[in-house]
């Protein structure tokens, strides 16, 4: 028998979910069809297809022209839509995303002192040492983003990976006009050498005491930079 119930679409979403959270469901995985999900569950198409547009929305699935419905892969343009508007809608202040950013990287540098593996100590290592070597401003910006995104991937940690990651397009769109003073940064800026470098010896030594005091430094930089 039918439910017949105008909240029955959310009867299709808690069992898609449920399915997810107990990775009967992974990223990728089509979707069972509409004429699957409304038999098993006892309800409606229509239902079904109100719970596929709103899991859409939510960015948990993607509609695929002609080949049914599938769990998204691509997590952090989910994630990405809903933060900016949300972030816009709260006139949230560039100040605002940078210290969001610096609470989450912070946790991430103290799970990677516990993870860092020697193979990427050496990864950070060779990034450090290229940082040294050139005088590109541009090329060292590049660099001191991926010694970052390093560290977070080290912490092992994927939904603060996927968030910061988020984060730092958002802060990247709000500080367009600080941009040219982050670029002087790294032009001979012997203390954010030493900084980089610290933050190697930091996981080098396993030390939280002092990854926690070298990103504070870190901070305080970037943060006089721009005038934040």
């Amino acid at each position: 028998m039918e439910v017949k119930n105008t909240k029955a679409y959310k009867i299709v979403i808690d069992y898609i979910k449920d399915k997810v959270f107990r990775k009967e469901l992974k990223t990728g995985d089509k979707l069972p069809t509409e004429r699957e999900l409304a038999e098993n569950l006892k309800v409606s198409r229509t239902s079904v297809r109100e719970a596929i547009r709103a899991l859409e929305v939510i960015g948990l699935i993607e509609s695929r022209q002609g080949a049914g419905n599938y769990i998204k892969n691509d997590f952090e343009k989910s994630l990405f839509e809903p933060l900016s508007v949300m972030f816009m809608l709260q006139e949230s202040s560039p100040k605002d995303i940078f210290n969001l950013r610096e609470i989450l990287e912070m946790e991430c540098c103290k799970l990677a002192v516990k993870n860092v593996k020697d193979y990427e100590l050496d990864k950070l290592g060779a990034i450090i040492s290229e940082m040294k070597e050139t005088d590109d401003e541009e090329r060292n910006s590049v660099l001191d983003k991926e010694l970052h995104s390093l560290v977070a991937t080290i912490s092992g940690n994927k939904l603060i990976i996927n968030v910061l990651n988020v984060i730092s397009v958002l802060i990247e769109a709000s500080i367009k006009e600080y941009r040219s003073q982050i670029i002087n940064l790294f032009k001979s800026n012997d203390e954010l050498m030493e900084i980089h470098e610290g933050i190697y010896l930091a996981l080098r030594n396993r030390s939280e005491e002092e990854i926690v005091d070298v990103m504070n430094k870190h901070y305080e930089l970037i943060k006089k930079a721009v005038k934040m």
